[in-house]
């Protein structure tokens, strides 16, 4: 039982990080692989913020989501001014720094050997421990971003962000001020992909910058185009397949290494089947990019 409620735990935590792109990305045209680097952002700013100063649970999140959102204007400030593949470009490169400084910076993060020993989360003397525990409060959280995400992208603050997508030029021409809006956008989509993370951290005790590669900001991108973009739930239903069907790999008895690389191959293969038969993805409203 505990192996499935550690299971529904992850894809609760991948799911709150995939919709939160999927703002982005889905709703606001804007690709981004660079949000496994923002979940460190968050996973990184809690714990050592938590450890090193004594912040509680609550301030040490919010305090991570804060170096999130900061960080993201810094991206998408010169980020902004190029479109399409150009910014694709620019947040692969925030990505590669971001690892490096996960990795090298060592008096700060530990570098490869990771931080250890993060607290698990404890709101008002409740310290939230056993798997039941855990689940339900990334349950919460997932729903939080999912309903987070559906005001934004709904009524009329969807409608401008769509305007955006779809045709930016003509949204400047009809008044918006689109620069200004993309720049808040990618903040709250950081942050609440930083709120993922930081859980993340707490959940399971430790982090390492493997945790926040490249490779995982491509998994999270894979979900939100198999489950859909622009499709509310199609993030958690992308979460939930990629996460679900590699598990059946460990009652193969294969070992540990060719699972991993089979796994690989199965994602590899799911991106390029979905970019040639089935563009929206299971869900999806949009064509993932162009």
């Amino acid at each position: 039982m505990d192996y499935v409620l550690h299971i529904l735990t992850l894809i609760c935590l991948f799911s709150a990080i995939a919709v939160s792109l999927d703002l982005l990305a889905g709703h606001a045209g804007l690709m981004s692989v660079a949000h496994s680097a923002f979940a460190g952002l968050g996973a990184y700013g809690s714990a050592l913020i938590a450890e090193r100063l004594g912040v509680p649970f609550v301030l040490s999140v919010g305090a991570g989501m804060l170096v999130a959102a900061v960080l993201s204007a810094l991206v998408s400030l010169p980020s902004l001014r190029v479109r399409d593949d150009y910014f694709v470009i620019a947040t692969f490169s925030f990505q590669m720094v971001a690892f490096g400084i996960f990795n090298n910076w060592i008096d700060l993060t530990q570098g490869p050997f990771g931080v250890t020993g993060i607290r698990k989360p404890l709101i008002l003397g409740w310290e939230i421990d056993s798997p039941l525990e855990l689940f339900l409060f990334a349950f919460i959280l997932a729903a939080f971003a999912h309903v987070v995400v559906a005001y934004l992208t709904h009524g009329p603050a969807g409608r401008v962000l769509h305007a955006i997508r779809d045709d930016e030029d003509y949204a400047q021409s009809a008044g918006v001020n689109t620069r200004k809006i993309k720049i808040l956008i990618f903040a709250v989509s950081c942050s609440l992909a930083a709120l993922g993370g930081a859980f993340y951290g707490s959940y399971i005790s430790y982090i390492e910058p493997r945790n926040f590669s490249i490779d995982e900001s491509i998994l999270i991108l894979l979900m939100v185009a198999l489950g859909g973009a622009g499709s509310l739930f199609g993030p958690a239903v992308g979460a939930t397949v990629l996460l679900v069907v590699p598990e059946i790999l460990r009652f193969t008895g294969m070992p540990s290494d060719i699972a991993f690389n089979i796994r690989q191959c199965f994602y590899g293969a799911m991106l390029v089947l979905i970019i040639l038969y089935w563009p929206k993805g299971i869900m999806g409203r949009v064509r993932l990019g162009r």
